[in-house]
């Protein structure tokens, strides 16, 4: 167990005890409507999670290290990156599937040029956009934010190859 659970997890108990002792209605109020988020966004962190494990599934570890870790590394970062572009995951999914790409062979660097797509660039939301900000705004946005999400992954190449 890490020492953010060993923190976090007390510090929750904690706060809970001290809420309800100052009001016991609104607290249990409060944990109705999180009960209610929590089954409304329940299914859909579950139905993402199996995607992912499928994903890890399905395709074998060789093509993603053929793919994402091969001696063509310009090649792996943008195809890593080019992932992030087209994905939508939220970020508490995304990172640990970066750790599980990295375990399969990826390079680091191409794992930080897939989230920080996946941060930076939305191709999937690039309709909305266009509909509110314009063509020519959406397709800069997303231009710039593409190159400088590989400016910063070869940023932590260089940060990560100082390290001990």
């Amino acid at each position: 167990m890490n020492a953010f659970v060993l923190i976090l997890v007390p510090a929750a108990i904690i706060l809970l005890i001290w809420s309800t002792l100052k009001d016991k209605e609104k607290t249990k109020e409060s944990l109705n409507v999180a009960k209610g988020m929590g089954k409304n966004v329940g299914g859909e962190i579950f139905a993402l999670l199996l995607l992912v494990a499928l994903f890890f599934t399905l395709i074998p570890e060789s093509t993603i290290e053929y793919l994402l870790g091969s001696n063509k590394f310009f090649l792996s970062l943008l195809a890593g990156a080019g992932l992030g572009t087209v994905l939508i995951l939220p970020k508490f999914v995304a990172i640990p599937m970066a750790a599980d790409l990295i375990k399969s062979g990826a390079y680091t660097v191409v794992a930080a040029g897939f989230l920080t797509t996946l941060t930076m660039v939305g191709f999937a939301t690039a309709p909305v956009e266009v509909e509110h900000f314009g063509k020519k705004y959406t397709l800069i946005r997303n231009g710039l934010s593409f190159v400088f999400a590989i400016i910063i992954a070869l940023g932590m190449m260089v940060i990560l190859s100082y390290l001990p």
